[in-house]
């Protein structure tokens, strides 16, 4: 039995008490504070608004309305119940609610962790501007284990949160290295990908029904975006080559590109083929031949610069689509082939170097994983129980 379920068990055991917001916490909203406003009061104090990226930081000015330990959400627009944990000096916009606790019976990081969970169920999506607003938030109702239980499941939720922010910043690392290297490749020259291209050409539809365990390896469009990486040596489906009416083929070195996608910043995902196979080319995928090194056309369209240029898609019926004619477009640095490969060496070795620094992380994130999601569904299903009067 871990540390966790004998606490539960001693301190616990028939269920715990549950509490409104409203009892745990004191409850406000933000100001109003325009774009202008803090450009023209530049300084050091982070303002929150309604975003999810980058924290939700919209800005920062020279004053600040909170200190301490707080709770933030998002009570208006797409990201409404969003709940960020806050530790220092701030100040939130109107369209932010703020939670400070009150109650000794409850820590503010455990809240924030539950409140993760609870708040979203509670957002109003109606008329088409999903809301959490202060009154319903007050409402909701959560659970309060003994503080020694609340600090347990901090501590392994906590430790889940920094590994998983130590393989980003990994990531991170890694993507700034390809890109530096790319942008300031020795004697190169910007070409677009039609001066570069031998062919382009889209490839045909193969029915999700058609993918088959043997038969010619194929790519549909979707695996492009979830089951393969930058290059990529095998194809993980196949089909029936004869009953295929219109086969569209691609073979080492050629770069697949998806043309169809939910998000402008995921359009046209390239991936490039180092297997020997002959293979099949989906429908919504566009395949790209081409003279220079495979693997740095793949580094250097994976660039944030080339992705940049690729999410310039079109959207229809809710989702977005590019276009040969709008790949024809995308200009990477063409440096000569001999510089092509020293690069892409440079980076290939990097990329493992990386892997190996994190090689630990992914399993230990898993091992995690599989703890958060046994102590989330433990703070959702805890007992009620009256409290002692």
């Amino acid at each position: 039995m871990n540390k966790i379920d004998a606490l539960i068990k001693k301190l616990c055991p028939n269920g715990v008490n549950y509490k409104k917001i409203e009892e745990l916490c004191d409850i406000t909203r933000g100001r109003v504070m325009s774009k202008d406003y803090i450009r023209e009061n530049y300084g050091n104090y982070p303002v929150y608004s309604s975003q999810t990226e980058n924290d939700g930081e919209l800005g920062r000015i020279a004053t600040y309305d909170f200190n301490g330990e707080f709770l933030t959400w998002t009570t208006d627009g797409a990201n409404a119940g969003s709940v960020f944990y806050r530790n220092g000096k701030f100040s939130v916009t109107n369209v932010c609610g703020l939670l400070k606790v009150k109650n000794e019976i409850i820590t503010t990081k455990f809240l924030y962790y539950i409140l993760s969970l609870e708040a979203p169920k509670y957002v109003n999506a109606g008329m088409g501007n999903p809301k959490l607003m202060s009154n319903v938030m007050a409402r909701i109702k959560v659970a309060v284990p003994p503080l020694e239980v609340q600090c347990e499941i901090v501590h392994i939720l906590d430790d889940f949160t920094l590994l998983s922010a130590e393989l980003k910043a990994r990531k991170k690392q890694f993507q700034y290295y390809r890109d530096e290297l790319i942008k300031n490749a020795p004697n190169a020259e910007y070409k677009t990908l039609e001066e570069i291209s031998v062919d382009m050409y889209r490839g045909a539809g193969i029915k999700r029904t058609e993918v088959t365990d043997i038969g010619i390896p194929c790519v549909r469009y979707g695996e492009i975006y979830t089951s393969y990486n930058v290059l990529f040596d095998k194809c993980i489906s196949h089909t029936d080559e004869s009953k295929q009416s219109s086969k569209k083929y691609f073979e080492y070195g050629d770069v697949l590109f998806a043309i169809t996608g939910e998000s402008v910043d995921e359009i046209a995902k390239s991936i490039v083929y180092l297997g020997n196979e002959k293979c099949l080319a989906g429908g919504d995928i566009v395949v790209m031949k081409h003279k220079q090194n495979p693997k740095y056309i793949g580094y250097a369209l994976s660039t944030t610069e080339a992705q940049i240029q690729k999410s310039k898609g079109k959207v229809k019926s809710k989702v977005v689509h590019s276009s040969v004619p709008s790949l024809k477009e995308i200009k990477i640095p063409i440096p000569s082939l001999e510089e092509q490969e020293r690069i892409a060496n440079l980076i290939e070795k990097f990329d493992i170097i990386c892997n190996d620094i994190t090689s630990g992380i992914p399993a230990e994130i898993e091992k995690r994983q599989k703890q958060y999601e046994y102590y989330r569904d433990k703070l959702l299903s805890f007992k009620e129980v009256e409290e002692n009067v």
